[in-house]
């Protein structure tokens, strides 16, 4: 019997079905048009995204600019943040998952949710989406040239080293990913059908959350095709670009972790994999996890 034929006659009698891992190479999707109209929707979902999140900063600084954000405040800003992200995944998390996030979507990739041309699709459509979407920023809405770029340009504060910065995104992009994971879990589904429903709301908050503690350390990227595109277009400094590599490898590094720690440790997939633990009786009456 196949390792997916167990699995399969483990879930029988559960009322949800944990779907098979998505092949890695799936040549098949690129004549989907579904493939094709997901991609289209990350790319606006992310274009909207850092329009508005973005032009909440901009807009709404004080004309002394000697206060990063200091009309709205960190308050407002994460608000900004964290409310377009949820509005955004409600809108497109039928149609493509609503990732809207190279770091979700590797996250994905990791735990098997999603063939690697899919993922690539989905990051290229994202980073595209969010240049686009600070360039209209960037065009129409930075018109005073005397602007300064804080508090829209990812960059690691000189009250903080490379590391903590490094920790910051790290630690912030694995709550993010650690929570895309449980909302979307289909077992918590089948428990309780308005999840659902639910689900962008605990993504929002996390967003929300996540740039409350993390805005004083680096602006919070915790999403690399956003720090790229401020970075790159919005007065990117020689400072601002070196630190650019903190803002992709953090998060991969969080989602990494985020989707092993979900699959193998929450989910008990090394555990389910190990035939001793399935043929001894340590689980007793209890239903598999």
């Amino acid at each position: 019997m196949s390792c997916e034929e167990r699995n399969i006659e483990r879930q029988r009698g559960r009322d949800y079905h944990d779907p098979p891992p998505a092949p890695l190479l799936d040549m098949g999707e690129l004549k989907q048009w579904s493939f094709y109209r997901a991609s289209i929707a990350e790319f606006i979902a992310t274009f909207l995204f850092l329009f508005f999140a973005v032009s909440t900063v901009v807009n709404y600084k004080e004309p002394n600019y000697t206060d990063q954000c200091s009309r709205v405040g960190y308050l407002v800003i994460a608000w900004a943040y964290g409310g377009m992200i949820f509005v955004l995944v409600y809108c497109t998390s039928g149609i493509s998952g609503g990732h809207l996030n190279p770091a979700v979507t590797f996250g994905m990739l990791v735990a098997r949710k999603m063939s690697l041309i899919r993922a690539a699709a989905y990051m290229v459509a994202q980073c595209l989406g969010a240049l686009l979407g600070h360039l209209f920023v960037f065009l129409f809405m930075y018109a005073d040239e005397q602007q300064s770029p804080d508090g829209v340009v990812n960059v690691v504060s000189r009250n903080y080293s490379k590391g903590a910065g490094l920790g910051a995104e790290f630690i912030g992009t694995f709550a993010l990913v650690y929570t895309v994971f449980s909302a979307t879990d289909p077992k918590r589904n089948a428990l309780d059908s308005h999840v659902p429903v639910l689900a962008p709301l605990p993504i929002g908050f996390a967003v929300f959350v996540v740039h409350l503690a993390t805005i004083p350390i680096t602006g919070t990227g915790i999403n690399p095709a956003r720090s790229l595109a401020t970075n790159l277009l919005h007065r990117g400094t020689a400072e601002a670009m070196d630190d650019l590599w903190i803002f992709w490898v953090g998060p991969f590094l969080g989602a990494l972790a985020a989707a092993v720690y979900h699959k193998y440790i929450l989910r008990a997939g090394a555990v389910k994999n190990m035939k001793s633990f399935r043929a001894s009786g340590s689980f007793g009456s209890q239903p598999p996890v």
